[in-house]
């Protein structure tokens, strides 16, 4: 059984920040990557930020120069800081794993967090 959970959405003015955490457990033995996803009220649910266990990362162009994703291998958790906010970032953000429960998978899974609700708005 593993568990996502997220933590550090809220309410924010434009151009302020916020610190998502996403913190791993359970049955896990090795994680290939972590990643943030959000989704708008009638938009797809999309890819903003994703890192593997040795620090390689990726992110959408929309978040580029203003997100930055960071990792504590140690503690199977994933961070998102996010600056200068826009009310467009306004979304659910969910946070996903993927790993091997177990030396005896063959293929790794993905985990998903509950999600947490992050508002930009004045």
């Amino acid at each position: 059984q593993v568990q996502l959970v997220e933590s550090g959405g809220d309410l924010v003015q434009p151009g302020g920040s916020l610190r998502l955490s996403c913190a791993a457990s359970g049955s896990i033995f090795r994680v290939n990557a972590m990643a943030w996803y959000r989704q708008a009220p009638g938009k797809q649910r999309e890819l903003v930020a994703r890192i593997t266990t040795l620090g390689s990362t990726n992110y959408a162009d929309s978040v580029k120069g203003r997100f930055t994703v960071s990792r504590d291998n140690a503690k199977n958790t994933v961070y998102l800081q996010m600056n200068s906010l826009k009310p467009e970032d306004t979304a659910v953000y969910y946070c996903n794993a993927d790993l091997f429960p177990s030396i005896t998978t063959f293929h790794s899974r993905n985990y998903w967090g509950q999600g947490t609700q992050v508002t930009v708005s004045s």
